[in-house]
This record gives C-alpha cells, structure tokens and sequence, in this order.
C-alpha cells in the first residue's frame, strides 16, 4: 500500500483518504447498529481500523494535516448546541445548570488530582494539570448521539447546557492550574499567566456575539437558503480560524454565536440546515480522532490510564448527583444524567498539548499518552451510556424492527397508491 502511494500525487492522495475515511465510516456503522451501538462508536472503530496502527489505509503524513477537521466540527456542535441556551429556558434553569455543573466538573477534577498524588505518588504539577484536564466534556459525541435518536425535552436541554458550560470551567481551571505551576517554578505568581487567558475566552465570547448579531442582519427574508448557509459556514470557519490563532478552542464562541442568533431571531430553520450539511465532517471528526490513537500507547500509559478513565467517571456521575440533589432537580436528571458526561476530546487533547510542554519531557509525554489513549476509550463507552441515558430517563424508547409484526416476526410490506405491494429494503 505503501508504495502504491509513493506513485499519487498529492491532490491525489487528499481525495483518496477522504473517501476511505468516510467509506469506512459508513461500512463500521452498519456493524454498530446491528449491535444497537450509537453511529459514533462505529466512527471511532473504523478510525482505528483504517488508522496507521492497523490496515494504515490512509497515509500518516495525511493524517497529521487533518487538525482543521477537530476545529470545524467543534465549530458546528457548538453552535448548534447554542441554540438551546435561549433566553426563557436560562431565566428557568440557569442558576441550577451553573450549580450542577460546578459540581460534577470540579469533583471530577479534585478525585482525578488527589488519587494520581495519593495512589502513584506523582508530582502535584502533573496531578494538577491532569485533574483540571479532567472537568472537560466532549458535546460532539452526546450531541451526535441526540442527533441519531431525535431525543428531545426538558432532560436534553439541561444536558446540552452542562456539557457546553463545561468546557468553560475546564479552561478557566486550566488557566489558575498554569499560574500556579509558573508561580512554583519562578517563585513567584505573574498576573498576565491568570488574566490573558481570561481576556483572550472573553473576547471570544464577544466576537461570537457580534457574528450573531451579524448574521440576524444578513439573513433577511429575501435571502435565499444557499446564501443563508453560505454565510452561516463562512462564519463559522472564520470564528474557528481567529480563535486558532490565539490557540482558543471555538466552543465557547461558537457556542454564543448560535445562542445569540436563535434570541435574536427565533430563526430554528438556519439551524436545521446547518444541521443537513454536518454529518459528513462530524464522521470524518471521530474517524480521525479513531486514527490518531496509538495503540502501542495503551501499554505505556497503564494503570494511571484505566485509573485515570474510571476515576474521572465516579467523579462525573458522583458531582451530577450531588449538585442534582441541591438544587432539586428531577430523579430523571439526578440517577441517569452523569452517564452522559463521559466523554473527553477536543479540549482535552488541546490542552493536554500544553501540558506537555510545562512539564519535563518525559512526565509530558505520559500525560499525552493518558489523555490521547483514553479520549478514545471515552469516546467508544461515551455514546453507548448516553443513549442507555437517554433510554433510563424516559427520553427515548426502546428499539424495536420498525417494519416487524410484533407477533409473527415477520416483516410488513408497505402499500403505496396505484403500485403493487413492495417490501421495505431498508
């Protein structure tokens, strides 16, 4: 295969891999719906499959261009889980949401960085980058899992808003982790290691807000649906690329951008159309994050690893239930919502990036080992407990074989007017 490839050209190559990538995508996940697995979890396998540990189907100098795709889809998750933070639905749960959250990402964190201090005996540097690491949750996967099931409801919208304000958490714990590490190797805290990184996610924030004011002006009546969604992209690529620049994560502006849109403008059929555009780069977004695990890594990381994957779990589901509990949320919410808070990606990796390189070289790389190995294992279990989730709350029902007789098994036919009966293909 190999030197099958030394023979393309590069354009060649880029097109190539982006089929297999997809193709791959589409294959896995026939497989994972037999098995009744959420689309993600097939993304994720045929990632590994295809990736350069295994059958190596896509050149690894490809994969490592491929970064912008981890950007784009952040881009559109977020924004489209902007949309439900509209300004009635935060007057009711607000305070609750801020509330639960703190509790389930800030309990993750303290667990995470205690037991790796107690249990191994590693630096507290290392223990504290890890837990603030740890507080980040994935939307992608939830948000995908929620797309593939058409749940809906009270219990989604709570989720949706923990999960986003997570990664806000997660950065501005970051941010006071780094101050203190600088502070304790300099003698001394310097107040710009605190503040820029503040600065840079409220500023942000405020483009965000602007882009959707922008684009509530923009897309007026007479604009046709081409234009609506070539302007809505064409923001959100230009978000994700100003915030790259800085090394932001889109999240948290994207987010604002569609949270400022849909108040603007009660404007739900912009969001449904960008909704059609995104399952392509949201497969290609898991297929590489699949690619990228180096299997090999598993063995380095070991037991921290696994003791890092579940401890972070008991700390998410124990803070949901807690915070659940005071502020006197649903049993629904309380007993099932920490199942879906498992997985970690996106942010994660970023900052796991800049750990590694405040630590000395060899604890840096164990860190990126932990984070990068367990992303995917997070992302293998993660959708699988969101839809057990979503089914234990009452949010979805059980899978049944649309098209079987419940009493014979047997598969209905359809009738259509003036054709002869034909049976579902499926």
């Amino acid at each position: 295969m190999k030197e099958f490839y030394n023979n393309l050209d590069e354009a060649t190559l880029v097109l190539c891999s982006l089929s297999i990538i997809l193709f791959a995508g589409f294959l896995l996940t026939r497989l994972t719906k037999r098995l009744h697995l959420p689309n993600v979890s097939g993304y994720i396998l045929a990632g590994v499959l295809i990736g350069p540990q295994v059958a190596a189907l896509v050149p690894s100098h490809i994969l490592d261009h491929m970064g912008f795709v981890s950007d784009i889809a952040l881009a559109f998750i977020a924004f489209g889980v902007g949309k439900f933070f509209k300004k009635d639905v935060l007057m009711k749960t607000g305070w609750k949401v801020v509330t639960v959250t703190l509790w389930e990402s800030l309990l993750a964190g303290l667990l995470v960085t205690v037991s790796m201090r107690l249990i191994f005996h590693l630096s507290w540097d290392f223990c504290l980058i890890l837990g603030a690491i740890a507080t980040a949750t994935a939307p992608a996967s939830t948000m995908m899992t929620i797309r593939q099931y058409h749940a809906k409801g009270d219990y989604v919208n709570v989720l949706l808003q923990v999960v986003a304000l997570d990664d806000v958490v997660c950065l501005l714990t970051f941010s006071v982790v780094v101050a203190v590490i600088n502070a304790g190797s300099s003698g001394h805290i310097r107040i710009m290691d605190v503040l820029l990184p503040v600065v840079y996610n409220v500023a942000a924030l405020g483009i965000g807000f602007l882009c959707g004011y922008l684009l509530s002006r923009l897309l007026t009546p007479a604009r046709s649906k081409d234009n609506r969604l070539i302007l809505a992209i064409a923001m959100l690529t230009g978000i994700s690329g100003l915030c790259s620049a800085f090394g932001l994560s889109p999240l948290l502006s994207c987010m604002v951008f569609g949270a400022s849109y849909i108040n603007l403008t009660e404007d739900k059929k912009l969001f449904r159309q960008v909704d059609r555009f995104t399952p392509p780069v949201l497969s290609m977004f898991f297929i590489v994050s699949g690619m990228s695990l180096d299997l090999t890594a598993l063995k380095t990381a070991g037991v921290i690893g696994i003791t890092y994957f579940l401890i972070r779990i008991l700390g998410k589901y124990g803070g949901m239930y807690l915070g659940c509990v005071l502020t006197k949320m649903p049993a629904s919410h309380r007993n099932y919502m920490g199942l879906a808070l498992i997985p970690q990606a996106g942010v994660a990796i970023g900052l796991a990036f800049l750990g590694q390189r405040l630590l000395p070289a060899e604890i840096g790389n164990l860190l990126l080992t932990i984070i990068l190995s367990s992303s995917v294992l997070y992302e293998l279990v993660g959708p699988a407990s969101a839809k057990l989730s979503f089914f234990l709350s009452g949010t979805i029902k059980r899978e049944t074989k649309p098209e079987a007789d419940r009493n014979t098994g047997k598969e209905k036919v359809k009738k259509y007017p003036g054709k002869k009966p034909v049976k579902n293909a499926g």
